[in-house]
């Protein structure tokens, strides 16, 4: 007998279909989600992070779902000790944990049992990194990551500064890369037996053009409330650099035109899911199924619903 908690995760690029999935599977297994979006943990941020709505939980409880502040710092650390504690509060009470999201470095750090090595932040060097963003420009600080950390810079985008500035801190500190620390932070089997479900589209061009839809839709939905919020109120926090929210800044300081900033929106968004793709796929262990290979999406849970009763079967 497997005594490893049974965890199903459902991930996949943004607008690639995996919330109505994981509410799918919760229903038929019996089962609850546990979030996986770094985004769609804040309250007051629901339409540009495609928070679910009453209506597409269907009644399945969701966990850490709009239950922090743009103002608050949350961390990979914090958030991988908050979804061990749901995840095992789900179990106990005899429901399947069903992971759900698309934030590929919460995913990985909480289900390959990343140990996290307690590297504090020393306020001197952060001040003398800001300082060079603001003088010189992020992008400098960007090329300088690339050279000491070129995986790390990978996986960052170069407007996210706070991430950037945390990557090169760790280095001036400790003298070695957080990639490094990374490698090191696996000394122990993961505690969870893990299906892995990835959606995706076969074509390409139909997830960018879903992509778009979704944005149109935020649009209509006000999404740019949202975006002005996080102007005016959120200063350098880590919300304020979302993608979704940012690209409206050019049109708020009367850089350019709003049809100009959904144009970078929607290309910006394109260059995520890439990434995300990019980033999952490094995992051989997805069952990937493409949604534009089923004519119904019935059809397409019923695939997911076959390699999860094989897995549940198997333990």
């Amino acid at each position: 007998m497997n005594d490893k908690i049974p965890v199903i995760a459902i991930i996949g690029p943004t607008a690639s279909g995996k919330t109505g999935l994981a509410v799918a599977v919760a229903k038929e297994f019996g089962g609850e989600v546990i979030s996986a979006d770094s985004m769609q943990i804040y309250s007051e941020l629901t339409i540009g992070t495609a928070k679910p709505t009453e209506k597409e939980m269907c009644g399945i409880p969701h966990h850490l779902v709009g239950f922090k502040s743009v103002d608050e710092e949350y961390s990979v650390v914090e958030y991988v000790e908050d979804a061990k504690k749901a995840i095992a509060d789900v179990y106990s009470r005899g429901k399947l944990p069903v992971l759900c999201g698309g934030t590929g470095l919460y995913v990985d750090s909480l289900l390959s049992n990343t140990e996290f090595s307690e590297i504090k932040s020393e306020p001197s060097v952060r001040e003398e990194l800001f300082k060079i963003a603001k003088e010189q420009g992020n992008e400098v600080l960007y090329d300088e990551l690339e050279k000491i950390d070129p995986e790390a810079a990978a996986k960052i985008h170069p407007n996210n500064l706070l991430r950037v500035v945390r990557a090169l801190e760790v280095y001036k500190i400790t003298g070695k890369t957080i990639t490094e620390h990374q490698k090191d932070s696996h000394p122990n089997p993961s505690i969870y037996d893990v299906c892995y479900i990835g959606t995706n589209f076969a074509d390409r061009d139909k997830l960018y053009a879903r992509i778009e839809q979704r944005i149109d839709a935020m649009l209509e939905e006000g999404v740019e409330k949202e975006a002005r919020f996080l102007f005016e109120h959120a200063g350098t926090c880590t919300a304020a650099q979302a993608i979704g929210y940012k690209e409206f800044y050019p049109y708020f300081k009367n850089e350019m035109s709003m049809e100009e900033a959904v144009a970078v929106l929607k290309k910006e968004t394109r260059h995520y899911a890439k990434r995300q793709l990019t980033w999952f796929r490094r995992n051989s262990e997805i069952n990937w199924i493409n949604k534009d290979e089923f004519s119904d999406v019935r059809d397409m849970y019923s695939k997911a619903f076959e390699i999860i009763k094989d897995f549940l079967e198997k333990r």
